[in-house]
């Protein structure tokens, strides 16, 4: 099946991964099995959900922060996009601002991003440590929590939770486990 290119639409933004080369499948490797699961869990990430979100479901993101970050992403979409920018449905975009210590966060329905919700008990985040950061699926929410303390609700913005399936991660952190 041929991949369509079109224009980001306007005000999207543009989310760029590295192309990795193709190896040839009859040469053995010389990498141990931590070094082939640290390939695979390697920034940026982007990963299939099996059977979609639902109610009762969670993502659970387990990293590191960078020694000197600037932001990192973490997006639950409907689809999977091109390697130039994310698919016009985007469920939960969360975008974490060191310099200003913001965890921002939007949705995209249908190629229009909405409104960013901004509000925050504290911010979580250290630069050189350890996270576990939780997104809870709800019927009515997501629901996230940082290092076991909730951190804020977000709203659905998209109806069909099933067809939220992949989940994308990018920026200024290392990733040490996912679930």
């Amino acid at each position: 099946m041929a991949e369509t290119h079109r224009a980001p639409a306007e005000g999207r933004k543009k989310w760029t991964f590295p192309q990795k080369s193709v190896s040839d499948p009859n040469k053995g490797s010389p990498r141990s099995s931590d070094q082939v699961a640290e390939k695979k869990l390697s920034v940026p990430f982007r990963g299939h959900i099996t059977g979609g979100m639902r109610p009762g479901k969670k993502v659970v993101v387990v990293g590191v922060v960078d020694p000197h970050p600037d932001r990192f992403y973490i997006a639950l979409t409907c689809g999977r996009g091109t390697s130039r920018e994310p698919p016009p449905d985007v469920a939960l975009e969360l975008c974490v601002r060191f310099k200003d210590q913001q965890i921002l966060r939007r949705a995209c329905v249908s190629g229009s991003w909405g409104d960013t919700d901004r509000a925050i008990p504290f911010f979580p985040f250290i630069k050189d440590q350890p996270f576990k950061i939780e997104i809870y699926c709800e019927q009515s929410r997501f629901r996230v929590f940082v290092d076991g303390q909730q951190q804020f609700d977000f709203d659905h913005r998209l109806t069909s939770l099933s067809d939220i399936d992949t989940l994308w991660i990018k920026g200024s952190i290392n990733i040490t486990k996912l679930a």
